[in-house]
């Protein structure tokens, strides 16, 4: 899908590393952001295929949802920034491979 100013998305369904693969190969000497929910960036995180984490806090009680790190093995994480608004907090990790 290609969206209004020329933004590309494609849908992989060959899994997480094919993902970033293709990603890695489009983005060239860039980076590569992944967005999604809980489940997607567990996933990554899993894999040990993420090394910077932004954490977006929004304060509102939604009753229910999918859990950020569930099942995920432990991290080594370091806070490198914190900013934010009255609405929200983004906070920025560095991710250790170990």
């Amino acid at each position: 899908i290609t969206m209004e100013g020329g933004t590309s998305f494609h849908f992989i369904t060959d899994g997480i590393e094919t993902a970033m693969s293709l990603a890695k190969e489009a983005a060239g000497d860039k980076d590569v952001s992944i967005a999604g929910g809980a489940e997607t960036v567990n996933q990554f995180l899993t894999a040990g295929l993420i090394d910077e984490l932004w954490l977006h806090v929004v304060l509102v009680t939604v009753g229910s949802g999918a859990r950020l790190f569930l099942n995920v093995p432990r991290l080594a994480m370091k806070i490198v920034q914190v900013r934010g608004t009255d609405l929200v907090t983004h906070i920025k990790y560095e991710i250790s491979k170990k």
